[in-house]
């Protein structure tokens, strides 16, 4: 089965029988289920929902089936078409909507595709709102459309990608004028998506002296596994290698995950676009930082550094943002390269990064490689435990929280146990009976090792 329904939102498989996969039937009841819920919930009087998507093969079929729906369902539909996934955020509060839809499955390969629901602030519904809209789903007598004479308006605006770089452009800590005159020579890879219409314009609008793209054209047929990780991204690498760019930047086909590569081909590290945004963001601007509990320890070492407070959070974006909003975070975001700045808006963007880290790396007037070397060094490990469905999870991870009481203990999410030099955190999987084990510590053998011992210890505990 390759339909997916969580608090993240609706995704799956093009094509199938209804109920497997994501098809139009589906997808009409996940909207219909999602207008009814901005309808309950929505604090403006807007009658008006955001439809943005990325350059996947379905996203046409996807996009026309979701429009008409809203239309039948009574509402004025505002079609911004390829657009990223902080651009249709932030088109859904520039155009005071009640909402909006995302047709992205992000990472995911090409067959794959999804709808990502936005409150009227352009943020991700809740926990509890998300959960309501899965169960209205499955409930067809909450179904209503509208009638001949109250059907909604359709209106197209393909301006949002230049408002976007306008706002990114306005922010105060990004300096055009600094990176114009560090003639930066910039290669970027955005995986034939959205990423290859909105990167090269705003690389040149602030100023960037040579770009040169990698899978710019927005086909949706990706010419790698779209995950930005070192293992799919070989073309950028073998570029990067040949020592005539600066600095690389990589995008997933929604453009809110930024990984980096060296001057020399290295991988920045995917860990290290948030830490790296946070150790320029504090030097002027001091505040708390979050990341979620499976994200690096070098941001908290970071925010310690300059006087101020980090903040973990249970792991998904809006975990995260509510975290931020909590304790007033300056900056925060996610290890797998999501950067929220709220100066921008409480979203991850990696436009909002790349402005940053061009100004940081031109004020600093160091290599890229000294950018990472700079900061401290860490190495996550990423394991799992497969386990017997018959196995209660969470009694296990008791168990684990347990036999640790003398350490440091956080349980918002999983079981993490920090150590003096290292920490652990155990997740268990929603959809499969199987424990997510990730490891961080100074070395990859260390890392590794500290795993090993904890897989070792819950078959022990089993």
């Amino acid at each position: 089965m390759t339909l997916i329904k969580t608090i993240s939102g609706f995704r799956g498989t093009i094509g199938g029988k209804t109920g497997d996969t994501l098809n139009p039937l589906d997808i009409v009841r996940f909207v219909t289920a999602y207008a009814i819920q901005r309808k309950r919930s929505c604090s403006l009087p807007s009658n008006l929902i955001v439809v943005g998507r990325d350059a996947r093969i379905s996203g046409e079929m996807v996009s026309h089936v979701v429009c008409g729906t809203l239309l039948g369902l009574g509402y004025d539909v505002l079609n911004i078409g390829l657009a990223s996934t902080p651009t249709t955020e932030l088109a859904v509060t520039m155009s005071n909507a009640c909402g909006g839809l995302i047709l992205t499955a992000s990472h995911n390969p090409r067959q794959w595709n999804a709808l990502k629901m936005l409150n009227e602030n352009g943020e991700f519904l809740n926990k509890d709102e998300a959960n309501e809209v899965i169960a209205l789903a499955e409930d067809e007598t909450n179904f209503d459309y509208a009638d001949v004479d109250h059907i909604g308006t359709y209106k197209e605006d393909f301006t949002f990608d230049q408002k976007h770089i306008d706002m990114v452009l306005a922010l105060k800590l990004v300096d055009v004028e600094a990176i114009r005159k560090a003639h930066f020579k910039v290669a970027i890879d955005t995986v034939n998506s959205v990423g290859g219409v909105i990167l090269p314009k705003l690389l040149e609008q602030l100023g960037v002296e040579q770009v040169t793209g990698l899978y710019l054209e927005p086909t949706g047929d990706f010419q790698h596994n779209p995950e930005p990780l070192e293992k799919n991204l070989g073309a950028l690498k073998e570029l990067m290698k040949k020592g005539q760019h600066d600095i690389g930047f990589v995008v997933d086909p929604d453009v809110d995950r930024l990984a980096l590569f060296c001057e020399n081909g290295e991988m920045y590290g995917e860990e290290y676009t948030l830490v790296t945004v946070a150790d320029y963001i504090l030097q002027h601007t001091k505040g708390n930082t979050v990341s979620n509990l499976s994200s690096t320890r070098a941001l908290r070492d970071v925010t310690r550094k300059y006087g101020c407070e980090y903040y973990p959070a249970a792991v998904g974006e809006v975990n995260v943002v509510t975290k931020m909003k909590e304790v007033s975070a300056v900056i925060g975001g996610e290890g797998n390269g999501g950067v929220i700045y709220p100066e921008a808006h409480c979203g991850r963007d990696a436009l909002v990064g790349i402005a940053l880290i061009l100004t940081y790396l031109a004020k600093k007037g160091c290599t890229t490689s000294q950018l990472r070397a700079s900061l401290p060094n860490y190495v996550i490990s990423k394991n799992r435990i497969d386990l017997d469905p018959s196995v209660d999870v969470d009694a296990l991870l008791v168990k684990v929280k347990e036999a640790h009481q003398g350490e440091q203990i956080t349980d918002i999410d999983g079981v993490k146990i920090d150590f003096p030099d290292k920490w652990v955190h155990l997740r268990k999987s929603n959809t499969e009976p199987i424990i997510r084990i990730y490891t961080e510590a100074a070395t990859e053998a260390e890392s590794e090792a500290l795993a090993q011992a904890m897989i070792k210890e819950v078959h022990d505990l089993l």
